[in-house]
């Protein structure tokens, strides 16, 4: 096919996001895989050869970089090599993997667990291999892609509720046939607003209804709760309220990869018949091990959770009070909100300029009208780098006129 001498549907898209590529570019607000040259420290990073503070990590406890992790990663090299070869099914299951998920499984407080390949994997097809035709699904507005594409692909009927509005749950929970199947799933901690569920509320729902729930702790792991533990901890919860504990391993995990934890009932009915555990190769050694190191350190060093709040705090409320809106934010995620696209990536130029490393999130990974800055802390961030950081936000937005 000759590109330049069609008119169809893909070619429009096509020309349409090659001209806005191009225009951005002309104007100093492509922000997109910028390459990250080196990692320093976890707050750090060299990014076009200099040194900028990092503000758009999900290293949430600064994990990136431990010496632990690093060298049960090299030790899972030497003994295992680079690669697995293939599924697990197949080219066999390597030790490290079963250590993982009962190290995972004892985490989370259930009966077994299974890996993946990555989150947005474990999503797609958890969703998708446990609910079908016939069945119900129910799911916030915000959820992440990879929640929304597992619902779709199941052909189960899909509703979405407005985003934390658990009376619109309950009645569409209300109106669905009593005899189906039904799946409540959510983000425990949302990946642009950075607010929390309300988790006693929605388990109460799940049980009036019969529903089963499904939690994604992507942006919880590591970061809510007393140990880390996530949203159960963080509300004083049993920690058998959530049928289907699913996160991820490269945010607060500083590898790659996903999980669901649970009754071993249902573990094992994944394991043999989801797709994306039986048809896609299994974690490689060096990362396994990396996991399985981490979530021994979370416990270990309990400080990096007291930082994590403590940075938290110092950066909302900074904000704040310089007079950005950052929603209903309580955690490490803040969206900083600028309104229209091209608003968000001047902010993005200038803050970049002046070395505070954030990113833009624009339509349509958001609502149009609230793109933003995603900015996040982490522990490994002092309370002055931090002033610092909020400072060079501060001149951008009095600059663009977001702020007075």
């Amino acid at each position: 096919m000759d590109f330049h001498n069609t008119d169809d549907s893909v070619t429009r898209r096509i020309k349409a996001m090659t001209d806005r590529i191009h225009y951005l570019k002309t104007n100093d607000l492509y922000f997109y895989n910028q390459p990250v040259q080196e990692m320093r420290g976890g707050a750090k990073a060299v990014v076009h050869g200099r040194e900028m503070g990092m503000y758009a990590s999900y290293s949430y406890l600064g994990l990136v970089g431990h010496p632990r992790i690093n060298e049960a990663a090299k030790k899972a090299v030497d003994k295992f090599g680079t690669g697995t070869n293939g599924v697990r099914t197949l080219a066999g299951t390597l030790t490290i993997h079963n250590e993982l998920e009962e190290t995972i499984a004892d985490f989370k407080h259930t009966e077994a667990a299974i890996t993946y390949t990555s989150g947005y994997a474990t999503n797609l097809s958890v969703i998708s291999t446990l609910m079908g035709r016939g069945d119900y699904v129910f799911s916030d507005k915000i959820n992440h892609a990879s929640i929304v594409d597992g619902c779709l692909m199941s052909g189960a009927e899909f509703r979405r509720y407005r985003h934390n509005d658990l009376t619109h749950l309950e009645g569409l929970l209300k109106n669905a046939p009593a005899e189906v199947a039904k799946l409540v799933v959510a983000d425990s901690v949302f990946s642009m607003d950075g607010d929390i569920i309300d988790l006693p509320k929605m388990v109460e729902l799940c049980k009036k209804y019969n529903a089963w729930l499904m939690i994604d702790e992507a942006h919880s792991l590591g970061v809510l709760g007393k140990t880390g533990r996530g949203i159960e901890e963080y509300f004083g919860m049993d920690g058998d309220v959530i049928d289907i504990k699913m996160g991820t391993l490269s945010k607060t995990i500083p590898s790659v990869g996903g999980y669901v934890a649970a009754k071993s009932e249902i573990i094992t009915y994944l394991r043999h018949a989801s797709r994306a555990y039986i048809f896609s190769a299994a974690l490689p050694p060096a990362q396994a091990a990396a996991a399985n190191e981490a979530f021994k350190v979370i416990l270990d060093e309990p400080w990096r959770i007291e930082r994590l709040n403590e940075n938290t705090k110092q950066f909302i409320s900074g904000l704040k009070g310089m007079g950005f809106n950052t929603l209903l934010t309580e955690t490490a995620i803040v969206p900083v909100i600028c309104g229209d696209d091209d608003t968000a990536f001047s902010m993005t130029r200038e803050v970049q300029h002046q070395d505070v490393f954030v990113l833009p999130v624009v339509s349509p990974a958001v609502e149009a009208g609230l793109a933003r800055l995603r900015a996040t802390v982490t522990a490994a961030h002092e309370p002055a780098d931090i002033e610092h950081a909020m400072d060079v936000i501060e001149t951008a937005g009095k600059k663009l006129g977001l702020i007075k």
